[in-house]
This record gives structure tokens, C-alpha cells and sequence, in this order.
């Protein structure tokens, strides 16, 4: 299916502008998915996923995250200069007024009216934690958090969580060491709202395509479970 690219422009809940970059497939989307980035900003990579929700007949919204520090990057993970960078913004950024960004992007989507109104989130690494903390501190409908580093720092909020969320986690993340997954996962295995899936001999960042340890069986997985996890509670 053919997808279409656009530019959303959102205004911050302090009144500040950051733009998103939209994926719209080329027929009527069936529900939105706001799509939060890694480290990197709004990647090639990023888009390329943006496309694959579109293609799938989802409205993709990816924000960019890291407006307050710097609009628009796109950093390359095998480049050490742009490594460093994107740490240093990692440490910056405020978790908390990204949340609140974020929460700005759910209400200008749900705005649209994109099939019955629902509106799911996904993200990645860092992405991966905001998506928790969206599901904690937000009515999305539904999300999923890829290898979200830091989750193990906010279990104390997990008990806000009101609807569906999956976490995918790699059984070697270097990042999300086994004993912080099992915290993770002691605290909300018994929570009906919560599925937790673990691949293994993965490492972090198995999903990206070109990055250095991405994993094609286990990302496709992966992503066939997202997009069964979604049609099932979106539509």
C-alpha cells in the first residue's frame, strides 16, 4: 500500500511548536499510533517504521522528542561523534516535559478522529520507557514499549496503568540487565493489563534495521505481535 508523508505541527502544553512527522496510508486508517523515537531523533530508520504502521493502516505520528534541545535531528548510532551527542541530550532531556509533549500529540490526534477515536503508543529504547510512562500517566488505548530502558525506575507508577500495554525486552540487553527485567517483570506479570515477551540471544535495539544488532526472526516477531497487539485493541 502506497503511504503518504506529511508534517503535523503541535503545540506544547507551555506553548512552545515542535513539528511530527506523519505516515498516512493511502486508504482511510482504521486507528493512530504515536511512534516515540530512540536517542537518536527522527531517524531514517524511524520513518521507515512510520511507513510499515502506515502500510498496515494505521495514521504513524512520530514527534520530535527532542525539540527542546535540538529540532530535528537525525543521528547515525555507528557514527561516535553523533553517539556522544545522543547521550548527552539522553542525560538533558526532561522526561517529564516529554511526557507532557507527548500528551499534547495524543490530544491533537485524537483531535483528528482517525477511525472509532483510539489512539495507540509504541517506542523504542528511550521511547520505550515514555511509551510505559504514557501508560501510566495518560488515557492512551493501547502500547507497546520496545526494550524501554529505565522502566525499572518507575515500577512505583505502574499501578495507574489502565489499558493494554506489551513490552517486548531482549534476553541479552547490555542496557536492561536480566535482574532489571526480572524486577520489571515480578512487578507486572500478574497484571492482567500487562504482556511481557522476551527474545532470545537478542541484544538491545534488535528491531532497528542497520543498526549493529538488529535481528531480523526476532524483530519480525516481534513486529507481527505489535500489529496483532494493536488491531486487537485499537479497532
Amino acid at each position: 500500500m502506497d503511504t503518504v508523508s506529511e508534517k503535523l505541527i503541535v503545540t506544547a502544553a507551555d506553548g512552545g511548536k515542535f513539528n511530527c512527522h506523519v505516515e498516512k496510508p493511502g486508504k482511510a486508517a482504521t486507528a493512530a499510533v504515536i511512534i516515540v523515537q530512540e536517542i537518536f531523533g527522527i531517524t531514517n530508520w524511524l520513518k521507515s517504521a512510520a511507513e510499515w504502521y502506515a502500510s498496515n493502516g494505521f495514521l504513524a505520528v512520530v514527534p520530535d522528542l527532542f525539540w527542546r534541545l535540538e529540532p530535528g535531528l537525525n543521528l547515525n548510532d555507528r557514527n561516535e561523534k553523533d553517539l556522544q551527542k545522543a547521550f548527552k541530550y539522553y542525560g538533558e532531556f526532561n522526561k517529564d516535559k516529554g511526557i507532557d509533549d507527548l500528551k499534547a500529540v495524543l490530544k491533537a490526534v485524537r483531535g483528528m478522529k482517525v477511525g472509532d477515536g483510539k489512539v495507540g503508543c509504541s517506542g523504542y529504547c528511550l521511547g520505550g520507557l515514555m511509551t510505559y510512562l504514557m501508560a501510566a500517566r495518560s488515557d492512551v488505548d493501547a502500547s507497546v514499549a520496545y526494550y524501554g530502558g529505565g522502566i525499572d525506575e518507575y515500577l512505583g507508577e505502574a499501578h495507574n496503568i489502565k489499558k493494554p500495554i506489551m513490552m517486548q525486552f531482549a534476553e541479552d540487553d547490555k542496557h536492561i540487565t536480566k535482574e532489571k527485567q526480572d524486577k520489571i517483570k515480578n512487578q507486572l506479570g500478574g497484571n492482567p493489563l500487562v504482556t511481557i515477551h522476551t527474545y532470545p540471544h537478542t541484544d538491545h535495539a534488535f528491531c532497528r534495521v542497520g543498526g549493529e544488532n538488529y535481528n531480523m526472526k526476532s524483530a519480525e516477531l516481534a513486529n507481527s505481535r505489535t500489529l496483532e497487539f494493536f488491531k486487537s485493541h485499537l479497532h
